[in-house]
């Protein structure tokens, strides 16, 4: 059996021209990334390839109308290479255009054309948490199935990671916190996934270090010090994407697609919702297994000997409030349309839950968070 697999080469540098200069930026190279950062960090390198700027296209996570705009823009383009500055929004999207001949998101994530790698991608993070620059995975709203759908395809891998924690300083901590938890919560989901093993958990087990034993520092010290610590954050979110990338994600991430689809509500903020519901159902329906190993981490880095999942919403919770999905917009009578449209659209992730969760089990989470 296959134990890691790693396509991309990864790489860290100390600023943005540093990275351009290794990398010969220029003609024939298409960068999408957001104008907030081409002004501070990337203008005044006089770089000569082709800029596009996400929010010229829609405001957001990504979507198949978004990403269908940003299409029809670069027809007829000859790039060698795709290069995304950027948060999950931006990888998510660019990953797309390394694809030959595509005009259609709704035709590529239903797979019904042929999805061939024609150009390189090179993939700088801005945010600590998708890990998606490690990741042959895109995922995007489908608006008029009101949901959003995943593609995992090797052709979607980096060939380049490039770290750069300088250009998370202007991070928002909002921003912070939510794409910090998503990586948390990539550790713990891929930790728990019945496709990990000793490799795998060598990345989840140090994530999740890196990540709560911060997530102490910025309590004890203030908000601004994560700028202190933001290299241990960054390299966290490479580790979970690893980890993820190899041993996937289950169902906090399936349960919280259909609110993020129809409500609109942040990726990582989306997931918080369900992250403790879920793995608390985990551990009262097969408490022995590898979610007792993760509880012992959990305990080891929360300087607990009981009460794991009291004290790790208690921590949690002082970064990012947890709120009813009501209040999110979500009705009640949509709870069981929810669960039975996560049994239907998502069973890519459903598989590497720790154990199966009914559709009874899953209306029962909705509710009890509802």
């Amino acid at each position: 059996m296959r134990l890691l697999k790693l396509n991309t080469q990864v790489h860290k540098f100390d600023d943005v021209g540093e990275f351009a200069q290794e990398f010969q930026i220029g003609a024939g190279d298409f960068v999408l990334t957001h104008e907030f950062l081409y002004a501070p960090y990337m203008e005044s390198l006089n770089l000569q390839a082709d800029f596009k700027f996400q929010e010229h296209y829609g405001a957001g996570e990504p979507s198949n109308e978004m990403i269908d705009k940003i299409f029809a823009d670069i027809q007829g383009k000859n790039y060698q290479r795709v290069i995304a500055i950027g948060g999950g929004t931006v990888i998510d999207i660019a990953k797309l255009f390394v694809l030959q001949d595509t005009t259609s998101a709704l035709d590529v994530f239903e797979q019904k054309i042929p999805l061939v790698k024609d150009k390189e991608l090179i993939v700088v993070p801005t945010t600590c948490g998708t890990g998606s620059e490690v990741t042959n995975i895109s995922i995007a709203e489908i608006k008029e199935k009101q949901t959003k759908m995943g593609l995992a395809i090797d052709a979607l891998y980096p060939d380049h990671a490039v770290l750069i924690p300088a250009l998370l300083s202007g991070l928002p901590f909002q921003f912070f916190v939510t794409s910090s938890i998503d990586a948390l919560i990539h550790a713990c989901e891929a930790f728990v996934s019945p496709k990990a093993n000793s490799y795998t958990d060598l990345f989840s087990s140090q994530a999740i270090e890196l990540i709560l034993r911060g997530y102490a520092k910025i309590l004890e010290h203030g908000e601004a010090y994560r700028n202190e610590i933001m290299e241990d954050f960054v390299v966290a979110s490479n580790y979970a994407g690893i980890a993820f990338g190899n041993a996937g994600v289950g169902a906090v991430h399936a349960l919280s697609y259909p609110l993020g689809g129809k409500y609109h509500v942040p990726h990582g903020e989306a997931n918080y919702q369900f992250f403790v519901e879920v793995f608390e159902t985990y551990d009262r329906l097969e408490p022995t297994g590898k979610i007792k190993q993760l509880r012992e981490l959990l305990n080891q880095v929360l300087g607990v000997t009981d009460g794991t999942y009291h004290k790790l919403s208690e921590v949690l919770d002082q970064l990012l409030v947890r709120q009813p999905l009501r209040e999110y917009g979500m009705q009640e009578e949509e709870i069981e349309g929810f669960a039975h449209s996560v049994i239907e659209k998502q069973q890519r992730l459903l598989v590497n839950n720790y154990v199966p969760l009914s559709v009874e089990e899953m209306i029962r989470i909705y509710r009890q968070l509802f």
